[in-house]
């Protein structure tokens, strides 16, 4: 039995709305995804605590300054009858707290199992979901089974191979070639766009996290679009250059919990702000997929294109050497601006 195949199928379960048991010692059922039916199955005694991170705990006061410090730390909510699943749905998702301001008040239990608490904020991560659970002890029938230990060997990039692989002229290059890569687990496929040929000195390289919003519909909220495309310019130029264009859409936090984000951001939230408040770290992506990628290429000496130099210290922390920072700025609008400044003063971009 490989760990990550259970991670896989939990993922899964929580997106259908079916139930999950860690370590045989936390049933869980996604409040996203839960309805009337599945809930009252899961907990005919309606006796579930609730499960949050405490990034969201803090919103609702019920999480102390050192939680609060670690947004994606779990949070054990009681429960009382009278919280419901609409209730529930309100108190984990932020964006709808304009709508329904009077909530509580909610009561912060210990939580007795923290690793398997943790993991399966990790899961609602990978799945796409708000980070908030309905929570029984033990097993319950019908449940996909997991360790936490299998959830962290998900997240593991050691089993990302090459799958495919093709010459596709771009717009900016003509000599280009495309390169799939994936995991037997992970059901999103990472890709590389190499621009040229080898010529003897480090490639110029790009981490592009995907986004659909600035890559495919032109968004002027962010400044992706026009990065990626600047991005190829640039290799075509130098002659020499790999796109990693990295399967981890809003900072790692899914599509979905981006477009919440948005909406924080619509109600005056920066965009720091508005993960945290969902219960998601400020940046949740992973790097080493990234690593994985240029190992597999054959390339573990870079010039990096960035303006985060985060990037720099994680890809050398997972061995891939950093020769050169190269920056990577682009005019504002007057709708990314503020995204702009954020990034700059509080997530430590040299803009």
């Amino acid at each position: 039995m490989i760990p990550a195949h259970d991670a896989a199928r939990a993922v899964d379960a929580l997106r259908r709305g079916w139930p999950v048991t860690l370590d045989g010692a936390l049933s869980l059922l996604a409040v996203e995804t839960a309805d009337e039916e599945s809930l009252a199955a899961f907990d005919p005694d309606h006796s579930a605590d609730i499960l949050i991170s405490a990034g969201r705990a803090s919103t609702l006061k019920l999480a102390n300054q050192r939680e609060a410090a670690a947004p994606d730390a779990p949070v054990m909510v009681a429960r009382d009858r009278w919280l419901d699943l609409a209730t529930a749905t309100a108190l984990a998702d932020p964006a709808l707290d304009l709508a329904t301001p009077m909530k509580g008040p909610f009561q912060a239990i210990p939580v007795h199992t923290p690793n398997s608490a943790a993991a399966a904020l990790i899961l609602a991560r990978h799945a796409g979901l708000l980070p908030a659970f309905f929570v029984v002890k033990g097993s319950v029938a019908g449940a996909t089974t997991l360790s936490h230990d299998a959830v962290h060997a998900y997240e593991s990039s050691d089993r990302l191979r090459i799958v495919s692989r093709a010459r596709l002229p771009v717009e900016a290059a003509e000599q280009a070639e495309i390169i799939a890569f994936r995991t037997p687990e992970a059901g999103l496929e990472h890709v590389a766009l190499m621009i040229g040929s080898p010529n003897g000195h480090p490639p110029l390289v790009r981490l592009h996290s995907e986004c659909l919003t600035g890559d495919v519909l032109g968004s002027l909220k962010c400044d992706c679009g026009p990065q990626l495309q600047a991005a190829l310019r640039l290799m075509a130029e130098h002659g020499w250059g790999i796109l990693l264009y990295l399967r981890q859409e809003g900072r790692g936090i899914g599509l979905i919990n981006k477009l919440r984000a948005y909406a924080l951001q619509d109600q005056g939230f920066d965009t720091v702000d508005a993960n945290t408040r969902l219960g998601f770290a400020i940046d949740a992506r992973d790097f080493s997929v990234a690593a994985r990628m240029l190992t597999l290429l054959g390339q573990d000496k870079i010039r990096l294109l960035t303006n985060n130099p985060e990037k720099v210290g994680r890809l050398q922390a997972e061995g891939i050497e950093v020769v050169e920072r190269v920056p990577h700025k682009l005019p504002p609008n007057p709708h990314n601006a503020r995204y702009l400044d954020t990034k700059r003063d509080r997530t430590g971009h040299a803009l």
